[in-house]
């Protein structure tokens, strides 16, 4: 039975291309909206590659300082040229993304079984506070941990030191569970269990040696295995 579970948030519980459709709306004034999908894979991926350089560089900014700069690329990249009140109408949506639609009953399914449950998560306390109430699965949590508490992003291995010290729990005791590979990766080097939550069937996982202690396909399945 697993002690603690610590859920990230962006793309595990809450489901990061939910602003699609919004995309869509933005770019259909410019007979572009089929694009919207490429827009919101690219911002999600430059978000995650501006942490990852925050990081290496000792730079460390409010994620959502990378969230904002990725989609300000992402509009050069595409030559979307929105303007800057779409951009801010954009990362207000960001701040309103749904869950995955079996987060709740999932999570509602672990706490019945006396799971504990955090979210811990590369956004401030804030935002992720926000996000979760929003989506309707604030109660679920028993507190949130961001990495803003440290200034440092995952996979940084003070990060999950500084999840376990919050938690008073030893790493054998701990799991994360994530959609992200190098998070998972990032935790189990660190010495916490770690669950792979494979929302695309086909993905691969990073090929360095260091794998999941279990793969799930989504929280349904997670509620399964460590209910």
């Amino acid at each position: 039975m697993a002690k603690v579970l610590a859920f990230d948030v962006y793309g595990t519980l809450i489901d990061t291309h939910g602003v699609v459709a919004e995309l869509e709306q933005r770019l259909a004034g410019q007979d572009r909206s089929d694009l919207a999908p490429e827009f919101s894979r690219r911002w999600r991926d430059k978000q995650l590659e501006y942490s990852f350089r925050r990081g290496l560089m000792g730079a460390y900014a409010d994620f959502s300082r990378c969230t904002r700069e990725a989609l300000e690329f992402t509009d050069r990249a595409l030559q979307t040229r929105f303007s800057e009140t779409d951009k801010d109408h954009l990362m207000g949506v960001y701040a309103r993304l749904p869950a995955f639609p079996e987060a709740s009953a999932a999570l509602e399914r672990l706490a019945g079984a006396g799971v504990r449950s955090v979210a811990f998560s590369n956004g401030s306390r804030e935002a992720v506070e926000g996000l979760l109430t929003q989506a309707g699965i604030r109660e679920r949590f028993e507190t949130v941990v961001s990495v803003d508490e440290v200034k440092r992003f995952k996979p940084d291995p003070a990060v999950y030191a500084h999840l376990r010290y919050r938690l008073e729990s030893e790493p054998g005791d701990t799991w994360l569970i994530s959609s992200n590979p190098f998070d998972v990766i990032g935790a189990r080097h660190a010495g916490l269990h770690a669950a792979w939550v494979r929302r695309i069937p086909d993905a691969p996982f990073d090929p360095w040696g260091i794998e999941p202690d279990i793969t799930v396909a989504d929280l349904d399945a997670l509620a399964e295995r460590l209910g």
